[in-house]
């Protein structure tokens, strides 16, 4: 039977998150729960090189020992990276008696909730599932994504916040703004970005009334208006 889920995008900022398990795949899991902000802790016999780095810097604990029953006391969040078929049922089992968010690699019947294929682009972040029926398919799915979705959204994204913003400040009907939101959301802005067409940029922007943001485009682009630059 195929599950259905529900997806979401959750916020880990203090929450704690345990992985078991200290391997390679326990290593990945753990370096993206800290770009959340989650507080890690790793229960496991032995823990990779790099895992040992992050403990030692304080960034994240470790239990040297293998799992038992209770560890899951006051977690928000558990993943088992281990290969051993009776801890993962162990830890399946207590998760789910404590209403823990649980998954355990590779094994979607023993998981409330999977992990997708990811695209990440700055703010922007895209996830992309096949239900856990063909990771190979999603992450394939992710490489065309990748080519059609550029490094250039890091700063469209920025770029972006910053016009809503100002549009949101003027002394417009709601129907006017989202007019101008959603021209703006329509406009080849990151094709203008990719290859650095900032005087079409500009064009585009002031006529909709709003102000070139010159300081966002110079953080990103170092000197890119100095008059040294200039044609």
């Amino acid at each position: 039977m195929i599950n259905e889920y529900f997806p979401i995008f959750l916020n880990l900022k203090d929450k704690l998150c345990l992985v078991i398990g200290g391997g390679k795949v326990a290593e990945r899991k753990v370096e993206n729960l800290l770009k959340t902000g989650a507080k890690v802790k790793i229960i496991s016999p032995e823990v990779t090189p790099s895992l040992k780095r992050l403990v030692e810097e304080g960034k994240i604990e470790w239990e040297r020992r293998v799992y038992k029953r209770g560890d899951l006391n006051s977690a928000w969040l558990v993943i088992a990276a281990t290969n051993d078929p009776k801890a993962q049922k162990e830890i399946y089992k207590e998760a789910e008696e404590k209403h823990i968010f649980c998954n355990v690699v590779d094994v979607p019947e023993l998981c409330s909730f999977i992990v997708p294929s990811i695209i990440k682009r700055g703010l922007l972040t895209i996830a992309i599932s096949t239900s856990g029926v063909s990771p190979a398919v999603a992450r394939r799915l992710r490489e065309t994504l990748e080519e059609l979705i550029g490094e250039e959204y890091d700063f469209y994204l920025k770029l972006m916040k910053n016009l809503r913003e100002q549009i949101l400040s003027l002394n417009l009907s709601s129907e006017e703004k989202e007019k101008k939101l959603q021209k703006l959301a329509l406009a080849p802005i990151p094709r203008y970005i990719k290859y650095k067409d900032f005087e079409l940029l500009k064009i585009l922007i002031e006529k909709e009334g709003l102000t070139f943001p010159v300081e966002i485009f110079e953080r990103h682009f170092p000197n890119i208006f100095s008059r040294g630059s200039e044609k």
